[in-house]
């Protein structure tokens, strides 16, 4: 392909920035291929970042976003890890997921089990299931304890 057909390495970062957000990290893995150095990609990542285009804060946003509905925090926190950001932003991120734990691990479980286990097998699956998903051991265990009754009225377990 010749240059006139070619898209700059500015236009490619555009081009994945319209579909979703990137994390700078992210971005440079996708870029480093079509760029001629380093040093070239740096300057378009600091453009981008400059211009607002590329924002860790945002990406770290819209993943937490796009993934509380079906993951619990540890998930959503081993995955903002892998994305090379700060600490504190990625922990300013999970902050308000914190507050929705157990309401969010309690749809994720009606919508998979919606009844209570009958046995220690089906529990066992359940609690496995859960756990996958990046749920805390005590938030399971409210779930399988509570099933669907209303967060706010149901017993909190006993501290220990």
């Amino acid at each position: 392909m010749g240059a006139a057909g070619a898209l700059s390495l500015k236009g490619r970062a555009l081009r994945a920035l319209s579909q979703r957000e990137h994390s700078r990290m992210e971005l440079a893995r996708k870029l480093a291929p079509h760029a001629e150095s380093a040093e070239q990609l740096d300057r378009v990542l600091d453009e981008l970042q400059r211009g607002s285009f590329l924002s860790d804060l945002r990406f770290a946003q819209s993943l937490a976003h796009r993934r509380s509905a079906r993951y619990g925090l540890r998930r959503i926190e081993r995955e903002l890890g892998t994305h090379g950001l700060e600490d504190g932003l990625a922990q300013s991120v999970l902050g308000p997921l914190r507050d929705t734990e157990r309401d969010r691990a309690q749809e994720v479980w009606r919508k998979r089990f919606g009844s209570l286990p009958t046995d220690a097998a089906e529990r066992a699956r359940q609690q496995r299931f859960m756990a996958q998903r990046g749920f805390a051991a005590e938030t399971i265990f409210w779930v399988l304890r509570h099933g669907a009754a209303d967060p706010d009225t149901a017993a909190d377990p006993p501290a220990g």
